[in-house]
């Protein structure tokens, strides 16, 4: 069998591979180490140019892509959905760091962290100043979580947001209950809780249904000592609305690791918000990621050539 693979899995990858596997390698600009004719499998890097993609679409035989991110908006494009190809992705891969990383914003929010920082800069005690003003700290215990994508990621935040005592509620296409949330609503109902949770987390898939899902509309309903947090993807969300609702206090504050543009703009008005905390989409990086992504290609090599059902098979028409 031969496989076409992005070169940047090539030092962790090479002496993992089956000995009768045939590896053609691609590069970031779609150039071949090999001949790809006859290759039934792809398995790109985390970010794939379109240009690469369709240069490797190319390949007549080409049966099945692996992505290793769990999002696959970019890679659904009208030339590769004509080729009735199988996608599989890596969703599961960065639930762990991702559910940890929420827990740092939620956590920045509540406990007020960059107060104490500044009262370490200033050299003072200033535990009066931390306790009082703007309420001092609050306890993510009792707090009212709600998680739009209640999928693997979802879950892992509910997990450990259980473990902190928090009401946890969410969202998905199939409402069907979850161990791990108190309340469980389809893909409409997310709008009639947001006015009872004080944090909301998108970890929503971007599609059709799902762009701009939290309009103007949505902030006003929120509570007004709310907090947004977004580790999805930036277009989840109305950028003008978000960022008239932070200025004008209709939320508290937001974490931000997905932004419409990436890298965000020097001059965005969202990286001086005080009520902002803004981070490089990084929420996934984890020493352990390369690792868990190729146990889930070669798990999934192996049911290819079994002909077994693969792991983590996308529905093209939902984009997840």
């Amino acid at each position: 069998m031969k496989l076409i693979l992005s070169t940047e899995w090539a030092a962790e990858l090479k002496t993992q591979l089956p000995t009768d596997i045939q590896s053609v390698w691609v590069d970031d600009e779609g150039d071949f180490t090999g001949d790809p004719k006859g290759a039934e499998a792809f398995l790109s890097w985390f970010y794939v140019k379109s240009d690469t993609l369709h240069k490797v679409l190319a390949t007549p035989t080409l049966r099945w892509q692996h992505m290793p991110s769990a999002g696959v908006n970019n890679i659904l494009t009208p030339a590769f959905l004509d080729r009735n190809i199988v996608l599989t992705n890596g969703a599961g891969v960065f639930a762990e760091p991702i559910a940890e990383f929420v827990f740092a914003f939620m956590l920045n929010h509540a406990k007020q962290l960059p107060k104490l920082q500044a009262i370490q800069a200033e050299h003072c005690w200033g535990q009066d100043f931390y306790c009082r003003q703007n309420g001092g700290p609050k306890d993510l215990e009792e707090a009212t979580l709600l998680i739009i994508g209640a999928g693997g990621i979802g879950q892992a935040i509910a997990q450990r947001a259980s473990a902190f005592g928090m009401r946890v509620w969410g969202c998905r296409r199939n409402p069907q209950p979850l161990s791990e949330f108190d309340r469980m609503v389809g893909p409409q109902g997310w709008r009639s809780l947001l006015p009872e949770a004080e944090y909301v987390v998108l970890a929503a898939p971007l599609t059709s249904e799902t762009r701009g899902m939290i309009d103007a509309a949505a902030l006003r309903s929120m509570r007004s000592d709310a907090y947004l947090i977004n580790i999805a993807r930036g277009a989840l969300v109305d950028q003008a609305a978000l960022l008239t609702a932070l200025q004008e206090d209709w939320i508290a504050g937001a974490g931000l690791d997905a932004l419409w543009t990436e890298p965000l703009p020097p001059e965005s008005p969202f990286w001086s918000l005080p009520n902002v905390f803004v981070t490089p989409h990084c929420s996934g990086f984890s020493p352990k990621n390369n690792q868990r992504s190729i146990a889930l290609f070669l798990d999934n090599l192996n049911r290819y050539r079994s002909g077994m059902p693969l792991r983590n098979v996308v529905d093209q028409i939902a984009g997840y």
